[in-house]
């Protein structure tokens, strides 16, 4: 297009002359010239203008100049010729005449979501000596460094080569004279995943450096330096070159790997075979294992320094610890005696992998012990055992109902004693109550005696007095007739007395009174006294 302003502005401006040149006056013939020169440079000017659409841009390269590119130099900083740093944005440019200045046109570059744009320059300053990629870009200058490329190649002291720096997602517009973009996927922290980054850029530790941190810690270094940073990336996403930055994912999952010879046991794919120990007997016999372990984030770096990853590398080493320590363990017990204390032997081995595996970054935290052995290995040494086992259970269950005779027998002989003396204390109660119950008596007794004591001094005192005053006769009368009412005594005579003496007849009336009273008393006497009821009458 500006070639055909020029070509159109030449043709115009020839023909205005052509035609000036027929015109008779001299006046004319100058205006016509002048005219002409004025409709060229019109074109010429108009040839300059260069557009640039919204979404491109535009590449210059001055094929005319006074100055050349230094050696080795691609890219023109200062007018010089050749690719020029400075690209043209969008819109409309004069000044840009044809055949002095091409006019290229490029796109934007797009770095889609989930990428970064891998850079490679083509001119700047060469690497420093024993670097692969330029050293990264300042923060604050990122922008600058890659979308200027005069800033780059003079003030921002930009390298050739591999950059460290990449761009991040977004639209940019770069001079695709200086800058190669390749775009790459971003770096992905999955979830229970570490990310321990080897840096292929940034300054070297020295021997003395890596000297003083220590055996442990001499392969890793501090973010930003040249070698395995001994800071992991954490879950998320990072935005680096991943080919200055080699990046390891590292699981901090727990893991179990297995050593069995079961089929169907794999968990993981972690699986190895059984493990073959010789104890110090002589017996050889296989041992099913199971060790659990994990890696921390902060000792993934170590284990990366170490075997390299935590697939092949880290199988490799823990199989011959894990083999290792089982066998040598075993060197030192009896096969039936290692049976037996599977317990021990899972404690000891758990103690020697932890201090083994730390070593290397790995956090071992349980050791199991499956099956020990098998019939062909130790079927003999088992069946023996099962033997003695039961002959020694059967003396224990014989031991034991001998106990629990004794045990029966004493309980006896305590449910005896207690029994007697159960009875002696209701026979010491008894005693003591009978001799209660005696002095009761006594006391009793003693009391009606001196109650009758009292009642029959009374009575004499009274049945005298009564005597004096109306004579012993007449008082035994009183006391008669007391009787028979309190007796209810029949006072009608049916025997007669007869006495000798001839007395008085208050004493014959005595007499028969006192004979009827003994008859009442025969008849209320109990049948079995026949022979004293006959000797009354």
């Amino acid at each position: 297009m500006s070639a055909l302003f020029v070509i159109v502005g030449v043709v115009l401006a020839g023909m205005i002359v052509a035609s000036a040149t027929q015109l008779h006056s001299a006046q004319l013939r100058v205006v016509g010239i002048v005219v002409a020169l004025a409709v060229l440079l019109v074109f010429f000017t108009l040839a300059s203008f260069r557009y640039v659409a919204e979404d491109r841009i535009g590449i210059v390269t001055k094929n005319i100049g006074f100055t050349s590119l230094p050696p080795g130099k691609i890219i023109a900083t200062e007018g010089e010729k050749g690719a020029q740093a400075k690209i043209l944005p969008p819109g409309w440019h004069p000044w840009y005449w044809p055949f002095i200045y091409d006019i290229e046109f490029g796109d934007v570059i797009k770095i889609p979501a989930g990428n970064v744009g891998i850079l490679n320059a083509s001119d700047g300053k060469p690497l420093p000596r024993d670097t692969a990629y330029a050293p990264e870009w300042k923060e604050a200058d990122e922008g600058q460094m890659a979308q200027d490329a005069e800033f780059f190649l003079t003030e921002g002291g930009g390298y050739k080569g591999p950059q460290t720096s990449v761009l991040k997602p977004g639209s940019y517009r770069i001079n695709p004279k200086l800058f190669e973009v390749v775009p790459a996927p971003v770096t992905t922290i999955e979830k229970a995943m570490v990310g321990v980054v080897k840096s292929n850029v940034g300054e070297r530790s020295t021997a003395e450096e890596l000297e003083a941190e220590g055996a442990t810690s001499r392969h890793l270094v501090s973010r930003g330096d040249r070698g395995i940073w001994r800071e992991p990336l954490l879950e998320g996403q990072e935005y680096l070159n991943t080919k200055a930055y080699e990046i390891t994912q590292i699981s901090t999952k727990k893991h179990i790997r297995l050593y069995t010879s079961q089929q169907g046991a794999r968990s993981e794919g972690d699986e190895e075979r059984e493990i073959i120990v010789r104890t110090s007997d002589g017996f050889t016999f296989p041992v099913d294992v199971r060790v659990e372990y994990e890696i921390k984030p902060h000792d993934a770096p170590l284990l990366v320094a170490t075997v390299g990853d935590d697939q092949e590398g880290l199988r490799t080493v823990m199989n011959s610890a894990v083999r290792a320590i089982f066998r040598n363990n075993a060197e030192g017990v009896k096969a039936l005696d290692y049976v037996k204390q599977r317990s021990h032997q899972e404690s000891q081995s758990l103690t020697m992998l932890v201090s083994e595996m730390a070593k290397i970054g790995v956090t071992v935290t349980a050791v199991r012990i499956g099956d020990v052995g098998n019939e062909e290995t130790l079927g003999i040494l088992l069946k023996t055992q099962t033997s003695r086992e039961i002959a020694l259970q059967e003396q224990e269950t014989f031991q034991e109902q001998q106990r629990a005779a004794e045990q029966k027998k004493q309980l006896t002989k305590t449910e005896q004693e207690a029994e007697e003396e159960k009875r002696l204390a209701t026979a010491a109660y008894a005693v003591k109550i009978a001799e209660n119950d005696k002095l009761k008596q006594v006391i009793a007794a003693q009391a009606e005696a001196e109650s009758v004591e009292i009642k029959a001094e009374a009575q004499a005192n009274a049945y005298k007095q009564i005597a004096e005053q109306i004579g012993s006769g007449n008082a035994a009368l009183i006391e008669l007739l007391k009787i028979v009412g309190e007796k209810k005594i029949e006072i009608t005579p049916r025997v007669m007395v007869v006495g000798g003496n001839s007395g008085s007849g208050k004493d014959g009336e005595t007499t028969a009174l006192i004979g009827t009273m003994l008859d009442t008393m025969i008849q209320n006497s109990p049948p079995r006294q026949p022979a004293r009821q006959a000797a009354a009458r």
